[in-house]
């Protein structure tokens, strides 16, 4: 919140500033690419990203974050350093737009000149030093499993032809009168440590809510939280989507030795005879 405040003000200050010298410097900012990183071999995965907000400082000054395609006029001339950093909307919201911490910066030294353009293409690649942890159902084995107990919707492998696609599979859930409800979990616990950053990244297409929850697993017990939902989308306009979820500060508040499962669930909704989940790439990142 301080950031856009801090934004807004800047804003504020610029176009005053621009009505008294009309001739300044313009930047313009392309959306990112996402390449591989060599120093991962491959580990980051399918390389799908949804980074249409950046944050733009000239010479260390934060100048804003902006949505991209987007061209500003910049106060400054001649030699400057430039740096972009891709940008999420954290758990979906729009308003929650943080600087994702497992990406590279973009960064030039160039030259603005008054009355010119400088147009940027901006790459980026996941650090060297994340780790991940991955299911793109591209293996022989899947790595989340229903609850027994609770779940009649089962997860399973599908190839459908379902355009923009990155990959080869994804995992499917159909919810109908028979297989109305879907309960499961990752099938690995992980030992991640506090205070460091961790999110879990979900592409998705559905035509039904369902919500992302955590688990924390130690020896006095466990604690579950519902984290983040996924709305429906209507048939006629459903696409990929992809969510980023932060998981930092409920790993910080579990209990000390706790590992971390990650659970999904959903009901068929009210009314419907049959919708269904597609889930893919997902990537719990952390340092």
């Amino acid at each position: 919140m301080m950031r856009v405040l801090l934004y807004v003000v800047f804003l504020g200050f610029l176009t005053a500033c621009i009505k008294n010298n009309p001739n300044p410097s313009w930047i313009e900012v392309n959306p990112f690419v996402l390449e591989s990183n060599p120093a991962l071999s491959g580990a980051e995965g399918q390389l799908s990203q949804d980074f249409r907000d950046v944050w733009l400082y000239v010479d260390d000054q934060m100048i804003g974050c902006f949505q991209t395609p987007f061209k500003i006029p910049i106060l400054k001339e001649g030699n400057v350093n430039v740096k972009i950093y891709p940008a999420v909307r954290n758990n979906g919201i729009a308003t929650d737009k943080k600087i994702y911490p497992f990406m590279n910066v973009y960064e030039i030294n160039t030259q603005l000149i008054k009355d010119q353009t400088l147009t940027i293409n901006p790459k980026t690649s996941y650090v060297y030093n994340a780790n991940f942890w991955i299911e793109d159902f591209e293996d022989a084995s899947i790595k989340i499993q229903e609850d027994p107990n609770t779940s009649v919707a089962s997860l399973f492998v599908s190839s459908d032809n379902l355009t923009p696609f990155n990959g080869f599979n994804y995992g499917k859930v159909v919810l109908n009168a028979f297989d109305s409800v879907w309960v499961a979990n990752t099938t690995e616990q992980l030992a991640i440590a506090k205070n460091r950053p961790c999110f879990i990244e979900i592409d998705y297409y559905n035509t039904n809510k369902f919500v992302q929850g955590f688990l924390a697993l130690n020896t006095n017990g466990s604690f579950y939280q519902d984290n983040a939902g996924f709305n429906l989308q209507a048939l006629n306009s459903i696409k990929w989507k992809k969510m980023y979820i932060e998981l930092t500060e409920l790993i910080g508040n579990s209990a000390n030795g706790s590992n971390f499962i990650q659970t999904f669930k959903a009901n068929l909704e009210e009314g419907q005879v049959e919708t269904f989940i597609c889930i893919d790439n997902i990537k719990i990142i952390y340092k």
